[in-house]
């Protein structure tokens, strides 16, 4: 599955955003399908994942409570809500999908094989 990200922006601390991932060539049907960032100098790290057969989904602790993942009944796109958003979540947030991820690898970077290419999210104090 192919996958573009979008939805972006330079904002400041406090508000909103929602970015929107769609996948092209098939669905999400049976996919696991995570959002994952990276800030300069640091490693690409985990977000926030949902499992579309089920809809069970699964964030880090920094994400619980302030940002929402959450897919569309047409199962092609996949957003990530993010709340009350901080400096430190400054990154570029990056879309992946699997049909093969286990529970206990739904966070690694390893476990998917498809990736977006990445969009801007600047947060500003």
């Amino acid at each position: 599955v192919q996958l573009q990200a979008s939805g972006g922006g330079l904002v400041h601390a406090g508000d909103s955003l929602r970015l929107s991932c769609a996948a092209s060539g098939r669905t999400f049907s049976g996919y696991t399908t995570g959002w994952f960032r990276q800030a300069p100098g640091k490693q690409r790290e985990f977000v926030a994942a949902i499992r579309w057969n089920g809809g069970h989904t699964y964030y880090t602790d920094s994400a619980k409570g302030r940002f929402t993942i959450s897919g569309d009944s047409a199962k092609t796109t996949v957003y990530l809500q993010m709340n009350t958003l901080k400096p430190e979540d400054t990154a570029v947030y990056y879309c992946a999908a699997s049909r093969s991820v286990i529970l206990s690898n739904i966070g690694a970077v390893g476990a998917y094989n498809s990736w977006g290419q990445g969009t801007q999210v600047t947060v500003s104090s």
